[in-house]
């Protein structure tokens, strides 16, 4: 049978531990450390966490038209089975080693170290500012993602996202299995040591970006005063529609692009021949 709490007021640590089949509406959780510590099957709207760790080893939650504000930092660890929308995440660190994490319509204005070690995570028109989101986590989805802040993705797998902007030097560094869809990209040093990344209708600026990468497809994209792009990088396959500064030392695969500046091949360990670049504009 559901509780449920209108308008309520708690306070001090553990306020509701091991709460369950709990609805609580226009309800305020004030200073006191873990309130909903190993609860489930919560149904929250209009509710406001001013303090700790408010959502941990929790599972089945619903949190609507909420606000996680400042010092409710270190929010939701450990959680499963969480789904946020509409609401405005203030605090910093509020996603660890959770897993099954539905976002649509959120805003995190401190992203800093948020939503590491997660897993099986989709989301939808959310807006992030802070760095190293989405650190060493897998299995993400994405629509409408907007991220202000660097090393966005770092160590993380699985990921697909369309219709995004992307802020952020570092971003997508030592990754696997990327694929980016109809997205805007710009930060210095994009994807570095990243193993399978897929770039498609995407526009990119990156300052010495898309090195070291094992398994490069690039379809249709725009490459936008970019410089040193594809250093040490083999398996391949780009078609770039616009000019590019200067390509330093691919390893293997093709690069067919409108137009280059500078090729470079410095490395005497490297084989040009493994690469073939196609310009299919020359530039007067």
């Amino acid at each position: 049978m559901t509780k449920t709490i209108n308008e309520g007021y708690f306070e001090g640590e553990r306020s509701l531990f091991k709460g369950s089949n709990l609805e609580l509406n226009d309800t305020i959780f004030g200073n006191g450390e873990s309130p909903l510590k190993e609860a489930h099957d919560l149904n929250l709207e209009n509710v406001t966490f001013k303090w700790k760790y408010p959502l941990w080893y929790a599972k089945h939650v619903k949190v609507e038209n909420s606000i996680f504000e400042t010092m409710s930092r270190s929010g939701i660890w450990y959680t499963d089975d969480i789904e946020i929308n509409n609401s405005a995440l203030q605090a910093p660190k509020l996603f660890r080693r959770g897993s099954d994490i539905r976002l649509n319509h959120v805003h995190f204005a401190d992203a800093e170290e948020t939503l590491w070690t997660c897993k099986d995570i989709k989301m939808n028109d959310v807006q992030v500012n802070g760095n190293y989101f989405g650190k060493d986590s897998e299995n993400i989805y994405a629509e409408n993602l907007n991220v202000i802040g660097n090393y966005v993705f770092d160590g993380a797998k699985n990921i697909e996202v369309h219709n995004s902007i992307f802020v952020s030097k570092d971003a997508f560094w030592n990754c696997e299995n990327v694929t980016v869809y109809d997205s805007k990209i710009s930060g210095e040093y994009l994807a570095w040591n990243t193993k399978n990344l897929t770039l498609v209708n995407c526009t990119i600026t990156s300052d010495q970006g898309l090195c070291y990468i094992d398994g490069l497809k690039m379809i249709n994209c725009r490459v936008l005063r970019t410089d040193l792009a594809f250093e040490y990088c083999s398996n391949i396959d780009a078609e770039i529609t616009t000019d590019v500064m200067s390509i330093k030392n691919p390893i293997s695969g093709t690069i067919k692009v409108k137009s280059v500046d500078k090729i470079i091949f410095d490395d005497p360990e490297i084989d040009s021949k493994k690469t073939t670049i196609n310009v299919t504009e020359k530039v007067q």
